[in-house]
């Protein structure tokens, strides 16, 4: 499982994926930073409703960047003819899922990170509510992991890279999008059934300074059972 890690992780930074994300990512934010925090008045009359919006647009920045950490990571083994090194390996289906997720997350975590350092800056322009900042830090590092853990599952249903990055950006989008689905539905059955599922009232808290249990154990949840579906259709091809 280390060694498979090691090789994931390691294949971020001999090809351009990796720098492509890093870079990307932090170009967008620093840019959505400045942009609709920074932009206030000096004040210190930077809103918690902006620095809301900041964090909630960088979900849909997550939508575009995070399927390029996941597009490659099974179906590229398929593609290759290496997948059934994998499925013979002495390493369990699960160890060499968790591995690649692995891998994928320490990528993004680490982006993340350094993107942190931006909130530094409001503390120069004014006095912040830490809570509110590390709980938004805390809710953008859950969702991320529960995008990857869909990309990850869906890089493993087919060996074109392409149709993985775009079916996984077109599922997160409908994820973030079932909010506003919802306050069209009429019916308040099919209005809470879809709330309960949408990405963006789960990290409404969030953005609140609200370290909120439920959400967590929600986003925990989601990226368990998209491992589970990836370890189970490497499972079926094994035997098939």
């Amino acid at each position: 499982m280390t060694a498979i890690y090691k090789r994931e992780l390691r294949s971020y930074f001999i090809t351009p994926i990796g720098y492509v994300f890093a870079g990307m990512f932090l170009t967008v934010s620093g840019l959505l930073f400045s942009w609709l925090v920074l932009s206030a008045d000096n004040s210190g009359a930077y809103s918690y409703a902006k620095i809301s919006n900041y964090f909630v647009y960088l979900l849909f920045v997550f939508s575009v960047l995070i399927p390029l950490l996941t597009m490659k990571l099974l179906s590229e083994e398929k593609k290759q003819k290496t997948e059934q090194l994998l499925l013979t390996s002495p390493v369990s289906l699960t160890g060499v899922v968790i591995a690649k997720y692995l891998a994928a997350l320490t990528i993004f975590a680490a982006t993340l990170l350094v993107n942190s350092l931006n909130y530094i800056l409001l503390y120069i322009y004014g006095n912040p509510n830490a809570a509110v900042i590390l709980s938004n830090i805390l809710g953008l590092f859950l969702i991320g992991a529960s995008f990857i853990a869909i990309g990850l599952f869906l890089s493993s249903v087919t060996e074109n890279q392409l149709i993985a990055a775009v079916s996984s950006i077109a599922v997160i989008v409908a994820l973030l999008l079932i909010s506003l689905l919802a306050d069209t539905i009429e019916k308040e059955f099919f209005r809470v059934i879809l709330k309960w599922f949408s990405v963006i009232d789960r990290y409404a808290p969030f953005t609140l300074g609200y370290f909120d249990i439920p959400a967590i154990i929600y986003f925990v949840s989601f990226t368990a059972v998209f491992l589970f579906l990836t370890v189970r259709v490497y499972e079926k091809r094994r035997w098939s």
